[in-house]
């Protein structure tokens, strides 16, 4: 599977732990960041989404670790969907050290869809299937800019 959107950052100092390398944890961080992003690239302000009454709730999060992360290396979280079914979709993330294109770890979010007001799970709307079908396609930073935009 090809995954067009990346997200970029820089680790900070207080991402590592005592061990001088990313804190597992934040891993899970950095992807809800990159997945935040992502749907923006995919559709807009989130709050567009939020306007047709839909909203999109974790409900599992799996990382796998290859190499370190250290302080100040730069990480493209490449995310694109790897599921789609009836009212949750999975997005597959690759982690890699955006310098020398180490896959630093990998790792799978899968979120349900589901009504504003009630909460309650939802089908995927079929404009939106499309959307999570295409997938979105960007290179985004840290600080939620494209680059070269």
């Amino acid at each position: 599977m090809t995954k067009p959107f990346s997200y970029l950052l820089r680790v900070r100092y207080s991402e590592c732990d005592a061990q001088a390398v990313v804190f597992n944890a934040k891993y899970v961080e950095f992807i809800d960041i990159a997945g935040g992003e992502y749907f923006r690239a995919l559709w807009g302000d989130y709050k567009n989404l939020l306007e047709k009454g839909m909203d999109v709730q974790v409900v599992n999060v799996n990382v796998s670790w290859k190499a370190p992360a250290l302080y100040d290396d730069v990480l493209a979280l490449n995310m694109g969907p790897k599921r789609i079914g009836n009212s949750s979709f999975t997005l597959e993330i690759d982690f890699i050290n955006y310098t020398s294109k180490q896959v630093i770890a990998t790792g799978e979010i899968t979120y349900v869809l589901v009504s504003v007001k009630e909460h309650q799970k939802m089908a995927i709307p079929d404009e939106i299937r499309e959307q999570l079908e295409t997938g979105a396609s960007a290179l985004v930073n840290h600080a939620g800019v494209l680059v070269g935009a």
